[in-house]
Parts: C-alpha cells; sequence; structure tokens
C-alpha cells in the first residue's frame, strides 16, 4: 500500500504544474456507457427478456461474468494515464439493477479500489438505470435522489424514461454535486433530449442557489452531440472558457470532437455523446491559473486497443459485447470519458 502512494504522489509531480514550493492533487472524474449490463434473471415488470438464456442474446451466466470482467477491468483503467488509483467517481449507464452493480464492485479490480456505488432504481420500461460509483477514500457520499424526467406533452403522459440521478458528496474537502444522466434516445427526437436539458439545468440552477460554493458536474450518454441544442442552448454547456458566465456550463468536448474523433462510431462517422460537463466555478479564465480550489484541468476519451475492434470493416470502432446476433465478448459501443480536476496542496 505504501509503494501505491509513492507512485500516485510521483505521478502527481510529473503531471501537474511546475513549482518547487507547491504540491497539487488530481481527481478523475469517469463516465462510461456500460451498453446492457444486465444479469440473467427477470426483473418483474420490466423488458429485459432478451437479456434470458433463452432470450435472443441467450444471456448465461458465462457471458454475464465475461461481462462483469470485462467492464470492471475497463472502468479500473479509466484515468490510470496520470492517475494509478483511477477514478475518485466514475458514472454509468445501461445498468439494470442493484444486483448487476453489487456483482460489478465485487469483481477483483474493483474490489481492490474499494469501489461503493450509488443506485436508485428508474422507471425506463426496458430495466437500465444510471449508477455512480465513487472511491469512498477520495469521495464522501452525502445524498442522492433520482429526479424524474418530466413529460412536457400531453401526449407524453405514458412517456417512461431515465431520470436525472443527482448525487452529492464532498472531494478535496469541497461539496460536490453530480448528475448522471441517459438522456432519450436520437428515435425519440430532438425535443425530448432538449427537455433534459433544459430539465437538468433547473436541477443544477437550484443545487447552485442553495450553494454557491457547490462545483457541479453533469456526465452521461446525452445521445447528442456538444453543438446540439440540448447540451448548448437548454444546458448551457460552452464549448470556449472564456465564453463561460455565471450560470453556464463548460463543455471540454466540444473541441474533441471538432479534432475527428468521439466515443461512439455510426456509419463511418464520430459522435460525442458521452460528455461531462462543468459549472462554472469549477473554470479558471485567468491566464496565471490559480488552483487554491478544485479546478478543470484536462479531459480525455479513453483509447485502448482492447476497447476497440482490431480487424474487419469496422476496425478501430468500439468493440461491442454482442454485434449481427454474434457474441464477441468485448466491452461496450461507448468509449469511457474522463475529466481531471486539480487542486493545490493546502
Amino acid at each position: 500500500m505504501k509503494r501505491f502512494f509513492l507512485l500516485f504522489a510521483v505521478a502527481c509531480l510529473f503531471l501537474l504544474p511546475a513549482s518547487a514550493q507547491r504540491k497539487y492533487s488530481l481527481y478523475g472524474i469517469g463516465f462510461y456507457n456500460l451498453e446492457n449490463l444486465f444479469d440473467t434473471c427477470h426483473d418483474e415488470g420490466k423488458n429485459d427478456y432478451d437479456f434470458l438464456p433463452d432470450g435472443s442474446y441467450k444471456w448465461n451466466g458465462l457471458k454475464y461474468s465475461r461481462k462483469l470482467h470485462n467492464m470492471a477491468y475497463a472502468l479500473a483503467d479509466l484515468g490510470t494515464d496520470k492517475l494509478p488509483i483511477g477514478c475518485a467517481v466514475i458514472g454509468v449507464s445501461e445498468v439494470e439493477n442493484s444486483n448487476a452493480l453489487d456483482d460489478l464492485v465485487a469483481q477483483p479490480e474493483l474490489a481492490a479500489r474499494g469501489y461503493k456505488y450509488v443506485h436508485i432504481e428508474g422507471p425506463d420500461r426496458r430495466g437500465v438505470d444510471c449508477a455512480m460509483l465513487y472511491n469512498p477514500a477520495l469521495f464522501t457520499l452525502r445524498d442522492a435522489i433520482l429526479v424524474p424526467y418530466v413529460p412536457e406533452l400531453e401526449k407524453d403522459s405514458t412517456f417512461k424514461t431515465r431520470g436525472f440521478l443527482t448525487v452529492s458528496g464532498i472531494l478535496a474537502d469541497e461539496p460536490v454535486t453530480i448528475i448522471v444522466c441517459h438522456w432519450p434516445s436520437r428515435f425519440s427526437g430532438s425535443f425530448y433530449r432538449e427537455t433534459a436539458g433544459k430539465q437538468v439545468k433547473v436541477i443544477k440552477d437550484s443545487v447552485m442557489k442553495a450553494d454557491p460554493n457547490n462545483k457541479v458536474i453533469v456526465m452521461g450518454d446525452m445521445n447528442d452531440d456538444p453543438q446540439n441544442r440540448s447540451m448548448s442552448e437548454m444546458l448551457g454547456a460552452r464549448g470556449k472558457i472564456k465564453d463561460v458566465k455565471k450560470g453556464d456550463m463548460f463543455n471540454p468536448w466540444w473541441k474533441v470532437l471538432d479534432s475527428g474523433t468521439g466515443t461512439l462510431s455510426y456509419q463511418g462517422s464520430w459522435n460525442l455523446f458521452d460528455q461531462i460537463v462543468l459549472s462554472h466555478n469549477l473554470i479558471d479564465t485567468k491566464e496565471t491559473k490559480d488552483y487554491r480550489k478544485l479546478t478543470y484541468y484536462t479531459c480525455q476519451i479513453q483509447r485502448r486497443d482492447y476497447l476497440l475492434q482490431s480487424e474487419g470493416q469496422y476496425k478501430g470502432t468500439p468493440k461491442r459485447t454482442t454485434a449481427g446476433g454474434v457474441w464477441l465478448d468485448g466491452y461496450s459501443d461507448h468509449l469511457p470519458t474522463v475529466v481531471y480536476l486539480i487542486k493545490e496542496k493546502q
């Protein structure tokens, strides 16, 4: 254990701003769409029949155990380019239930870090929810609620989709609230994601009105790119730090997508649906950075060879668990993302 934290300290020395007198801590905040992390049992009232032993995916104990291993391996690896200890917090989507999460955090790669999770069962008809993993040595949980998605059209009175998992806690001795999302699919139409963006902004504004010092992080599979209206206008997530005003959010993924890469590939083009955006009080706009408070440092799409197809028509795209009815023993149709926050040690 002592050797582990020594490596962590050495990593910080090489990766953070140089100073003879100052020392810094770095924190990883990640997100990963786990693409159908279902167990093998039926949940009453949920349309999970494809993921049963006699379902279309022939989802049995072997496939489930391999899926758990692969997800745990990728989650434990997230952020380790800069932090041997991995991420302090990781939001996830497409998890069936707490049973699957119990099995996930029990995997050796995550159990070694002591990860715990937050999960509240939601109304999604297929049964997939959002959840949040956290390292209790780095993040102290205070409270969690699932804020429901509220349909705004009369014809949608029976419309059910994932809510917004809102988790409050302490990171680096500062109050932080994390909102984990999985916004309505593209098949639903842009109006429904724009509605989600508007409702998440209400949550964010409410949190910051109650405590202006609270740092808010919105993350998730938004089913939209950074420049789409749901993100840029309804949520107010700006692509340049200089454009971020009080009440806005900063979205570092604009420039990443503009560079030609993303987190999922469709018909030969990249999208970047898996975003982590930050409230204005996590951004330092000055040329000479002041890291005495928790501040955005950089961001990264975690691109690992094992996460990508190595051959064939889809070479270089995310390696899925199943594709075209064939079990690939892969990971997800999305790539994970991470942002790093920095703070000077006092």
